[in-house]
């Protein structure tokens, strides 16, 4: 039986994390589900509840400025700080039930995971890092639409949820509009002045403004971080990806000679939303001989 509780962990600046965790009686594991940039804890729902039932506990966590999760003072939206938090996270974890959590990481989430498992701690603390249709090299057009997408109603806001939807639905033309919109309801917040915006901290996106720039200083410091790397490790891939092509794949894999790769075909960037049966299957096969403690 999978139940859902909600939890609270301790970010790095003493920030609040909002999570949920989707139990499984007797786990054999325990997984950290950490979103892409813009979205929330609730885009991993399906995997989380999967897993679950496959006998592998799925914390699903609200990064820093986004969704439930405190906006922090300081402003401080770099990879280190969202990596600070996701170390803090799973110490608090695997304190608590004795598991070392294995990060699955989408976009934003995987980078941070990269940078924490690649630290000091980093063995000590997680069993292994999944990245999701991310890695250190990314496609500059790719980050540049990304950025662009989140940067245009962030201030302005929609009118409703459906005109939310519909932005979505010009973005993302491949994939069907939905007809029920609650899920997407989650991923806003109403201000003031009655309009929805998207749940996450503006100043999140605006130190992100110059594509390329963020692009080579992720490339260079990532790089060095993935040669780190001991423990087991899984990247995925949207094969219809707008960040990741094969000399992106190629890189890392030559940074991180061990590392296990998974090619999703119909999937591009958000992986889970797109296929997520298949993408499930693979993190199963990764996790079956997966030390945990």
């Amino acid at each position: 039986m999978t139940s859902r509780q909600g939890v609270e962990f301790t970010g790095i600046e003493g920030n609040r994390l909002v999570a949920d965790v989707y139990g499984a009686d007797n786990p054999r594991g325990l997984v950290l589900l950490a979103h892409g940039g813009g979205q929330t804890r609730h885009s991993w729902g399906g995997t989380a509840r999967e897993l679950a039932g496959q006998g592998i506990t799925a914390v699903t966590m609200d990064q820093r400025g986004h969704g439930d999760s405190d906006w922090v003072e300081s402003s401080a939206y770099d990879f280190q700080a969202f990596a600070g938090d996701m170390s803090c996270a799973a110490s608090q974890i695997r304190d608590q039930t004795g598991f070392k959590p294995a990060i699955v990481g989408a976009s934003l989430g995987g980078l941070a995971g990269l940078f924490a498992a690649g630290s000091e701690a980093g063995d000590d603390t997680f069993a292994a890092l999944v990245l999701v249709d991310i890695t250190p090299k990314m496609k500059v057009d790719g980050v540049r639409r990304i950025i662009g997408f989140m940067s245009e109603h962030s201030q302005q806001g929609f009118a409703s949820v459906e005109e939310a939807a519909d932005a979505i639905s010009a973005y993302l033309p491949h994939r069907p509009r939905p007809t029920d919109l609650s899920g997407l309801s989650k991923n806003l917040r109403q201000g003031d002045d009655g309009r929805l915006r998207w749940h996450w901290d503006p100043k999140f996106i605006s130190s992100r403004a110059d594509a390329e720039n963020h692009a080579k200083e992720v490339e260079t410091q990532g790089f060095e971080t993935a040669r780190r790397l001991k423990m087991p490790v899984l990247l995925v891939r949207g094969r219809e990806s707008e960040l990741v092509g094969e000399s992106e794949v190629d890189a890392f894999i030559e940074a991180v000679p061990h590392a296990e790769f998974a090619d999703i075909a119909g999937a591009r960037h958000m992986v889970a939303g797109d296929r997520n049966d298949v993408f499930t299957d693979a993190l199963l096969t990764f996790f079956a001989d997966l030390t945990w403690r």
